[in-house]
């Protein structure tokens, strides 16, 4: 694989309305992130990938966006951007804005003059069109739930919105909305920024008949995705896009991207790719129920293993994809992800590193590197998530008691991450000093990065180890771009692969059985680079015992 810049970066999401508040409002805010810049440092992080901080109304939390030129004021204002990315590059550190491009908000300056006019310039923005017999155009179901399409007051007219219906889709086929969207995304470059993680853009692409399908449940209605998933015509837009924007700088760029055509992989993410890199959803789509978090099924480890394997293996020379155990969309990967026995400490660091030592790069989201978990809420008006409350509501309809729809939110829902960093075993989790947006969880007494500073076994310690190994002069080439190689892929409980450059080879064991194990080679084991558990720095054997929840990286040996 060509040796690019960002291959070798390790990057750090932020939520920044849940990271750290400066002023005591109990939102977090941009003066609280450049505050913690040096604890990311710390950390080994290059790049740092902000959740939006524009101007919205915050219905879907800032993924509706009603200026894209302005900071909200909730998280203060342009001057202090500036100063943070100013003072991330003197650190090393670029920052990563989210771009959401498929859609804006309701009260975004185009959208009020397209209700104004609705047969006017700024209705050709959005997608406008009649209804059929008194209903919608077409018997899409927006991923909020309810119809895709809302009524424009006054009028015959309906208006498609894919989310909620205060984030109206923009119309793509116009190419006014183009150069708007163009003009902006490249200001933001001339900041000097590294680059975008690109919001839920496969959907851009419409089909402008709008053909209604068959309904996939009782209400009549299909997911929206179904005509995103036929429609033709993607690659066109999102190569002008490329071509007018990222190609004019070395920038770095990360897509979000769900129902993608077969055999499009290269096209989007291969060596002359739309995009840099995309995430890996592989083993998030495993969990996922037919009619949502209440009818999910269990995903045996075996499963899981096998789909990250499966995904490492259909890149390998093709593609770089960018590997996450949880974000800002996702329950905690300690919650997710490990079986009870194995939610500690021991376990998360196996997990961590399992992660990152994958061939890709790695996301580390705010909160993971100390293992933070799913927040138990104790009744629905604790959460403050909009797909909350649609999956809480579709849990209830389904014949779920509040107990058993409350049980599906606390394993599912986006709220799980978005709960406040936990600083310290102080007030508020030392996030704040007023009252928190949302509910810090209980066990950051337990679960803080205070505490686990003091602690050189702790998770965050081990963090800091593993990222620094992959960064290493002597390592960075086998785990940036190295070749990944499964390892006794049908092993109910041993998740094992090695990574090697030609040259040197590391072998990457895991025990997520809760029985210690035996684990022969053919090949000897050396150099202990990394255990989350005692062990000597040489093991000089073709064998070796690991203890349930270890983790150990060594080097193979001829």
């Amino acid at each position: 694989m060509k040796k690019q810049w960002w291959k070798e970066k390790v990057v750090y999401q932020i939520y920044p309305k849940s990271f750290k508040d400066s002023n005591g409002d109990g939102i977090g805010d941009l003066k609280g992130i450049l505050e913690k810049l040096p604890y990311l440092k710390n950390l080994g992080i290059d790049m740092v990938w902000l959740s939006p901080v524009y101007q919205s109304p915050f219905i879907d939390q800032g993924y509706d966006i009603s200026d894209y030129y302005k900071i909200s004021e909730v998280f203060g204002t342009m001057e202090d951007f500036d100063t943070l990315l100013a003072e991330a590059k003197k650190l090393g550190i670029g920052i990563v804005m989210d771009l959401v491009i498929n859609h804006c908000s309701s009260e975004h300056e185009w959208f009020q003059k397209a209700l104004k006019d609705p047969y006017g310039e700024y209705a050709g923005y959005f997608y406008f069109e009649k209804g059929k017999d008194g209903n919608p155009p077409s018997n899409y179901r927006s991923y909020f739930g309810g119809s895709a399409w809302e009524k424009v007051p006054g009028t015959d007219l309906y208006y498609l919105h894919m989310f909620a219906k205060e984030q109206p889709d923009l119309n793509w086929e116009n190419p006014k909305v183009k150069k708007e969207l163009f003009d902006m995304i490249n200001w933001w470059l001339d900041k000097g920024i590294a680059g975008f993680r690109i919001d839920a853009i496969i959907n851009i692409k419409k089909d402008v008949n709008f053909p209604s399908y068959e309904p996939d449940g009782p209400d009549g209605m299909c997911a929206c995705t179904a005509m995103v998933e036929r429609v033709d015509g993607i690659g066109e837009l999102l190569g002008e896009l490329k071509r007018e924007t990222f190609a004019k700088r070395d920038t770095f760029t990360v897509g979000e991207v769900f129902n993608l055509k077969e055999g499009a992989l290269e096209e989007f993410v291969g060596e002359n790719g739309y995009f840099s890199s995309m995430f890996d959803f592989a083993p998030h789509m495993l969990t996922e129920g037919q009619n949502g978090w209440y009818d999910t099924r269990e995903v045996t480890f075996l499963e899981w293993k096998k789909t990250i394997i499966q995904s490492q293996m259909e890149c390998q020379g093709k593609a770089f994809l960018s590997n996450i155990i949880e974000n800002h969309d996702e329950p905690r990967g300690a919650s997710r992800y490990l079986p009870e026995y194995a939610q500690n400490p021991d376990g998360i660091k196996m997990l961590g590193c399992v992660s990152v030592l994958l061939r890709g790069i790695p996301f580390i989201y705010q909160g993971q590197e100390i293992g933070m978990t799913n927040c138990r809420m104790d009744s629905i008006e604790d959460y403050d998530d909009i797909d909350t409350y649609h999956q809480y509501r579709e849990a209830r309809e389904a014949g779920l008691s509040d107990k058993e729809a409350l049980e599906a939110c606390y394993r599912f829902s986006r709220d799980n991450a978005r709960t406040p960093m936990q600083w310290d075993a102080g007030e508020n989790a030392g996030f704040t000093k007023g009252m928190p947006w949302l509910r810090v969880n209980e066990n950051y007494r337990m679960v803080n990065v205070a505490d686990q500073e003091k602690d050189p076994g702790s998770v965050l310690h081990f963090y800091r180890k593993l990222i620094a190994l992959r960064k290493s002069e002597e390592w960075k080439n086998v785990f940036v771009y190295g070749e990944f190689l499964p390892l006794f892929e049908e092993d109910e409980s041993l998740f094992a692969y090695a990574r090697t450059d030609g040259e040197k080879k590391a072998v990457i064991l895991a025990n997520f059985g809760k029985e210690e194990m035996t684990v022969k080679f053919s090949e000897n084991l050396g150099k202990v680079l990394l255990a989350n558990m005692y062990r000597p720095q040489q093991i000089n054997a073709r064998e070796v015992v690991l203890e349930p929840c270890e983790v150990l990286v060594c080097q193979v040996c001829e």
